[in-house]
């Protein structure tokens, strides 16, 4: 895989301040990454070293083999980025504010056209073009953002809360657009939005106090849950004792809680033994045992839980 974005010791502190503490990560064509963790663990910062916009106080940074120090004008050539907050020019329209990118950006004559209207249909802008920028909504602001992000056809994009201020139809259409650009650019995300991670993303990485916790993907992530391969079964809750007699009797069942009982109904939380699969054992046994249940369901696994054991020290 083509080597897009690698971190080596990358370290930044502010006085006393460790916020960024030794993150060596590498990202490759093709991948969508998550970058998550609580508010204060370092994500906006490990985001401006990597596009130049902060310098690092130990470690490097390389973008497309270009070093982020030595190299920042090639490092900023092939990076789109959305930073926190999106600064624009309220006074300008995104028309104009798109034609000012393309002139920063060395895109000129015809070819301006082109890419405004093309970034302008990717982002659904079309209705708000002409109107001044400080009249648009939050949401509107945050197209116009990704718009100059992607005006050039970058084959790194750094998108900080690319969502922020989106309503629901809005982020899918953004998750959409992220989704079609995946696979011939290298792709990072700083969300603190989980769902946002398991549309888009094909990897997660959690950072806590400035250390990196977790690098995976996002099925890794479920598997370190306890709720992971875990089955859930709703039934009558006058029901409830004779199926944890029936269940309880299964080799790979590990434990079974009663997680929820309201307006007479019940449900069952039962976990494996070491990761086993059970949920075929599970439903065999509530069928020859003549339990009638509303729902029997595997659990894929709980990302906040996880999220939450590895980030919960520093907060």
């Amino acid at each position: 895989m083509e080597k897009m974005i690698a971190l080596s010791g990358l370290t930044k502190k502010f006085g006393p301040i460790l916020a960024v503490d030794d993150i060596s990560l590498t990202v490759n064509r093709g991948e969508v990454v998550g970058f998550l963790g609580p508010n204060g663990a370092g994500k906006t910062t490990t985001m401006r070293m990597v596009t130049g916009f902060l310098p690092p106080s130990a470690g490097t940074a390389e973008v497309c083999g270009f070093d982020v120090a030595n190299d920042p004008i090639s490092v900023k050539q092939k990076i789109g980025y959305v930073p926190e907050g999106a600064p624009l020019y309220d006074d300008m329209t995104p028309k104009q504010f798109l034609e000012f990118i393309a002139g920063v950006r060395g895109i000129i004559g015809a070819e301006v056209t082109q890419r405004i209207d093309d970034v302008v249909e990717k982002v659904r802008l079309g209705d708000m073009l002409h109107r001044p920028i400080e009249t648009l909504s939050k949401g509107y602001k945050r197209r116009v953002a990704l718009a100059q992000a992607i005006l050039h056809d970058p084959e790194v994009l750094i998108l900080d809360e690319p969502t922020d201020g989106l309503d629901p139809n809005q982020k899918d259409q953004v998750r959409n657009l992220i989704n079609e650009m995946a696979k011939d650019k290298a792709i990072v995300i700083s969300t603190h939005i989980l769902e946002e991670v398991e549309a888009v993303c094909t990897r997660a990485v959690i950072i806590a106090n400035g250390k990196l916790v977790f690098d995976g993907t996002p099925v890794d992530m479920e598997r370190k849950s306890t709720l992971h391969n875990a089955v859930s079964v709703r039934l009558k809750e006058d029901l409830l004792e004779k199926a944890r007699s029936e269940i309880s009797g299964l080799a790979n069942v590990k434990e079974i809680e009663t997680v929820d009982q309201t307006n007479g109904m019940a449900t069952l939380l039962i976990r494996p033994n070491e990761d086993k699969i059970i949920i075929s054992e599970v439903s065999e046994r509530i069928r020859s045992g003549g339990l009638e249940v509303d729902e029997v369901r595997a659990e894929r696994g709980d990302m906040f839980e996880v999220f939450h054991q590895l980030t919960a020290a520093g907060e």
